[in-house]
């Protein structure tokens, strides 16, 4: 019988006591799938006991490759959202603070996700084409220099606190991208530039090491993880209630 894990995920509860009033997408926890032995091993919060509760062992509807910390659709549990880990994420408080950077992902699901996906026409076009992996698939200019160097402008003009650049910078960003491009970029920024955002201020509290990674050359999606947190943190500063407002904060970073 496989090792079950519900004592491992009382550290979990303790955590997100301490930090669920920082933001709304951190005021749920969500059911966590911990794949082993190609299963998935169900738990979902008791209110009534206050823990984590074992709840079926179903089969993994695909491979899942040790190490992955992602947030998806379990069919075999009312297609709920659920975080889903592999066990080693138990081994530090880093893999703690993980597991609420993907409930911040449920909480977009659950909240606006799906319809702010939608109007964006990359999205639509994916969805007719059957491409169910374009967000992490999309052909993106990373290398090119006419994105490059705006890209760079533009966080530049943020860490000096230059409103004019940071507006001319990301309109010359759109001019450059296209459509399809600008919309990938903001959507990246928006879904992972905002979970790491939370993540890092999550590790401000606690006085852990903040995750910074995505700015080193050559670029990928991961910039825009990095990027993103960095936008939105600016936008914050002008307008603190953007970060309680997930469908604001698509507008203003889409808008530029």
């Amino acid at each position: 019988m496989n090792e079950l894990f519900s004592e491992k995920l009382d550290p979990l509860i303790s955590l997100h006591r301490d930090v669920a009033e920082m933001n709304p997408a951190l005021e749920r926890c969500y059911p966590i799938a911990i794949v082993v032995n190609d299963q998935f091993q169900i738990y979902d919060l008791d209110n009534g006991l206050g823990s984590y509760q074992f709840q079926k062992y179903t089969p993994i509807p695909m491979p899942i490759p040790t190490g992955i910390r992602a947030a998806f659709q379990i069919e075999d549990y009312g297609g709920r959202i659920a975080c889903v880990v592999t066990p080693e994420i138990f081994d530090s408080m880093e893999g703690y603070v993980t597991i609420l950077h993907e409930f911040v992902h449920c909480y977009q699901y659950e909240t606006c996700e799906q319809s702010l996906k939608m109007k964006l026409d990359i999205a639509r076009q994916a969805q007719e084409k059957g491409d169910y992996m374009w967000e992490i698939r999309h052909p993106f200019p990373y290398s090119a220099a006419n994105f490059i160097e705006p890209y760079d402008r533009f966080l530049e003009a943020i860490e000096n606190n230059i409103q004019n650049q940071v507006i001319s910078q990301r309109r010359e960003l759109k001019r450059y991208l296209g459509l399809h491009d600008y919309e990938y970029m903001v959507w990246q920024e928006w879904k992972e530039g905002f979970a790491r955002w939370v993540e890092n201020h999550v590790k401000r509290q606690l006085g852990m090491k903040e995750n910074k990674g995505g700015f080193r050359q050559p670029y990928n999606r991961v910039l825009f993880y990095a990027g993103g947190e960095t936008y939105i943190d600016y936008l914050k500063k002008r307008n603190p209630n953007l970060v309680k407002d997930l469908r604001s904060l698509f507008q203003s970073l889409y808008l530029a």
